[in-house]
């Protein structure tokens, strides 16, 4: 969820956790997803609107894995990372994707895409530390680039963790860590169209990062779903967000409730077109 400005209303919280979102927004500029059981409320300021930013205009996304367990074929995991790529692969040109292709950025407007075109995904089998801070996710990101060409403007990195680790941002964490405020975020590295785009996907391993029923890859898909179109629309965060600072897809997390579409996770998307959260299939 986007905590520019802390512009929200939370319902049931406690001063300890609006520390805990302010450490976070010090981190840097994350996106972040407050975890359903934190029952963050944003404030539904109507339509999204273009801060004169760029778009992704025709996006891909690329997967680093990292752990040896995603490349380990005994382990769950191997199916866990490979469900992820199909999922990426057929995202790009489905109707939840093409609801964003209603947005304009400075560099043109946003097409549907074959998310899975750029360049291979990762498979790192080093062991990633217990505490995956927000500057090894950017050295790992750094390091695929400059070991494939350089980065691509249109690529968002994202990387990908194992249960037996977790994500923090300042003393902000995902699932497994001692601070849980998020499920996701995404982020870059330098400015303008020629940033490095990148999210951080722990895994969805709590229960405040999960729909009841869901598979833990279909919760992931869910998070992949929901950085991918906000990477896309609001790469740098300097295009579309609405007056109190929530992108697109923060104004529909969580409420309606994320749904299944052949057994991949998505939640709504919201449309200026519509006014409001919409699915289309």
């Amino acid at each position: 969820m986007s905590i520019r400005g802390l512009k929200y209303v939370f319902a049931t919280l406690s001063c300890g956790l609006l520390a805990v979102a302010a450490n976070a927004q010090n981190e840097g500029n994350h996106r972040i997803i407050y975890t359903p059981t934190n029952t963050a409320i944003v404030a539904k300021a109507g339509n999204i609107t273009n801060h004169g930013g760029p778009v992704i205009v025709s996006a891909k996304v690329v997967f680093i894995f990292w752990g040896p367990s995603f490349n380990n074929a005994a382990s769950p995991d191997f199916a866990y990372a490979r469900t992820l790529q199909t999922y990426r692969n057929q995202f790009g040109t489905n109707g939840e994707y093409n609801t964003i292709t209603q947005y304009s950025g400075s560099n043109g407007t946003i097409a549907l895409t074959n998310l899975g075109s750029g360049t291979a995904d990762l498979f790192d089998t080093s062991t990633p530390p217990t505490n995956v801070t927000d500057s090894s996710v950017r050295s790992k990101v750094s390091s695929y680039t400059s070991s494939h060409g350089g980065n691509n403007t249109s690529t968002i990195y994202e990387v990908v963790i194992p249960k037996t680790s977790y994500s923090s941002s300042g003393s902000s964490t995902s699932c497994g860590g001692p601070g849980l405020a998020y499920c996701a975020y995404h982020s870059w590295i330098g400015s303008g169209t020629s940033a490095t785009k990148y999210s951080i996907q722990p895994y969805p391993s709590c229960s405040g990062c999960k729909v009841s029923g869901w598979t833990d890859v279909q919760n992931q898909e869910h998070f992949v779903c929901h950085e991918t179109r906000e990477a896309v629309t609001d790469p740098t965060g300097t295009t579309w967000f609405d007056s109190s600072g929530a992108e697109a897809d923060d104004k529909c997390a969580w409420s309606p409730t994320p749904f299944l579409v052949s057994g991949s996770g998505y939640q709504y998307e919201w449309s200026n077109a519509a006014g409001g959260c919409v699915k289309t299939r």
